[in-house]
């Protein structure tokens, strides 16, 4: 840990309960994010601290004051309540958002009469302001990088994106953009800045179908000839080949992909999590989307409920200039709810192409992408478009228009496409022959015939994504359906009921629960899967229909070995680990058979 930046002792004698926190999660916000435009600093109440009007006003004055000392320009300070307490939140300089944290955590105590603890070693408890304010100047010195804020300007002159974390700064991206170590920056003068560009980007979020739309929206970019770089919850990957695994589906991962110089295009999944930690990886995109909205998630970094829910993945609509799109499900009640205090232009796509939404906007020239007799039709009369993109059945990622959330993340993906400048050629010959290798989307609606068999792995980790994928897995004349069912520790009991609810509604004759790896989240081995067999024994499903393998390798492998000619298998599987291995074992069983 950092060393104490010369803390002085407490005026007073002080217990320590007099110093205990009354905050959680303090962090920075390097982009735009749930509560403005900038950066800066959050934290999160403790449950017990009452945050009434009394509190903020006190809060409100100590921001004020420590901004007064540190010379800090006038910004935002920002209090937003919620089930669990609330956010506090200011804006900040770029170059002191550690600093704005420490202020923050000031301000909050102060609120409440308690000493201040700064989390640094050796640091006692501070009580009086005068030292509290003397020790943030300190920090804030010792913080500063005027060569940091000297090129934020000058990139923004320029109109040219600035990436930063705590190693590096970037300007420009992808094939337009270089970067240098944060400890030696170069001055505005030492950069050729008519090299430096941006490439088109596009930010895809929703609550299902992200990856899915983001893997299709690059393979347009490829058949366009253009090098796509994605980052999502799977890894991130350049031009189709994989740099690495794992979940960049945050700043991170976006960071990584404008960075790289390869880059033509860059299409970033942008998960909530990713949102609420640090904000935004940018500050300006192309094109956004938010697919759907569903219930998951709750409880986590405040948000409660389906409109907090909505607040938080539209946080993306901040990026959205005059220039870009922001891309919108019409047939998503919520979304077309929170759209209505938008600014930025908005394109809208829905399963049917007459739906009102998109009607009004064809009017004014703006996009939309829906289905109409049968057809994907993509409009936007301001660009000259008006394009057939192919027969929505014969598209293999709708399973002859049976998945119907894929028609959708076609149509959403058709529309970011146009935004990012891609031809709608590409895309209708995408849309032609996306999804029909099991290659193409990994871990989504993959289709293997093992016995007679069909068995479908899929990521569905949510009520609504399961039922979408069982509606299709079983649209078709069928056997019998077995199903394997999971779910991650860090949801609520209800979450965990409501996912059973999906399942059982489809009256499967075999579901075999599973843990899943990595993913206990504070849960012990087969406390998830208890949740999930009570709810279904509720639901009317019988004792002997319900099994466990504590592997989602072998949850697979016992749900395939069960079935018969005919039958449905529907596999979702999680554990990226475990996908690969039951992908891998399933083409091995495909080809011996």
């Amino acid at each position: 840990m950092p060393q104490a930046l010369n803390a002085p002792d407490m005026t007073e004698p002080s217990r320590a309960a007099e110093a205990e926190p009354a905050y959680d999660d303090s962090r920075r916000l390097t982009g735009p994010n749930l509560f403005f435009f900038d950066c800066g600093a959050v934290l999160e109440t403790r449950p017990d601290v009452v945050v009434d009007a009394a509190f903020e006003a006190a809060w409100r004055a100590r921001i004020a004051q420590a901004r007064a000392s540190l010379g800090w320009p006038g910004g935002l300070a920002v209090v937003r309540h919620h089930q669990g307490g609330a956010h506090l939140a200011l804006t900040a300089p770029i170059d002191r958002l550690l600093t704005a944290t420490s202020v923050n955590e000031w301000a909050c105590q102060r609120a409440l009469g308690r000493a201040w603890l700064p989390e640094v070693e050796g640091a006692p408890p501070i009580a009086a302001d005068a030292d509290a304010l003397a020790y943030l100047n300190r920090q804030a010195e010792a913080e500063r990088r005027p060569a940091l804020v000297a090129l934020s300007g000058t990139a923004q002159a320029h109109d040219l994106p600035l990436l930063i974390d705590d190693d590096a700064v970037s300007i420009g991206s992808g094939a337009g953009a270089q970067t240098w170590p944060l400890a030696t920056l170069p001055t505005a003068a030492d950069i050729a800045w008519d090299r430096l560009h941006a490439i088109p980007t596009a930010l895809v979020t929703g609550s299902n179908g992200k990856t899915t739309t983001v893997r299709f929206v690059a393979a347009v970019a490829r058949v366009a000839g253009l090098r796509a770089g994605i980052s999502s919850t799977e890894g991130v990957s350049v031009d189709g080949d994989l740099l690495d695994r794992g979940d960049y589906s945050g700043p991170a991962g976006a960071r990584r992909i404008l960075r790289d110089e390869r880059v033509d295009v860059a299409v970033l999944e942008t998960a909530r999590g990713g949102i609420l930690r640090r904000g935004l990886a940018l500050a300006e995109a192309d094109a956004a989307i938010v697919t759907n909205l569903s219930a998951d998630h709750y409880g986590e970094y405040g948000i409660d409920d389906l409109q907090g829910l909505a607040d938080a993945k539209l946080v993306v609509a901040r990026a959205i200039g005059p220039r870009g799109l922001l891309v919108l499900n019409a047939d998503d009640a919520m979304l077309v709810e929170r759209a209505t205090g938008l600014a930025c232009p908005i394109g809208w796509f829905s399963v049917d192409d007459a739906h009102p939404r998109l009607a009004a906007t064809r009017g004014r020239g703006g996009a939309t992408c829906g289905v109409r007799d049968g057809r994907m039709r993509l409009a936007w009369s301001a660009r000259g478009i008006d394009a057939d993109l192919g027969e929505v059945a014969a598209m293999p990622l709708t399973l002859g228009g049976h998945a119907r959330y894929n028609v959708a993340n076609l149509l959403g993906g058709a529309l970011v496409a146009a935004a990012l400048g891609l031809a709608p050629a590409a895309t209708a010959a995408v849309c032609a022959r996306f999804g029909a290798a099991n290659a193409d989307n990994p871990g989504r609606l993959q289709r293997w015939t093992i016995g007679g068999a069909r068995v479908i792995v899929d990521y569905a980790h949510n009520p609504d994504g399961l039922s979408g994928l069982l509606a299709a897995a079983t649209a078709e004349p069928h056997g019998r359906l077995a199903l394997v069912l999971g779910q991650a520790g860090n949801r609520a009991d209800a979450e965990i009921r409501a996912l059973a609810a999906a399942a059982a509604a489809y009256r499967p004759a075999l579901v075999v629960l599973k843990d899943i790896a990595g993913m206990e989240r504070g849960r012990a081995p087969g406390e998830v899967a208890a949740v999930l067999r009570e709810a279904l024994l509720r639901r009317g499903l019988a004792v002997d229909a319900i099994a466990f393998e504590s592997l989602e390798a072998h949850a697979a492998r016992r749900a395939v070995a069960w079935a018969r000619p005919g039958d449905v298998v529907v596999l979702p599987i999680h554990g990226p680990a475990a996908r690969a291995e039951v992908a891998a074992w399933l083409d091995r069983e495909a080809a011996a058979r």
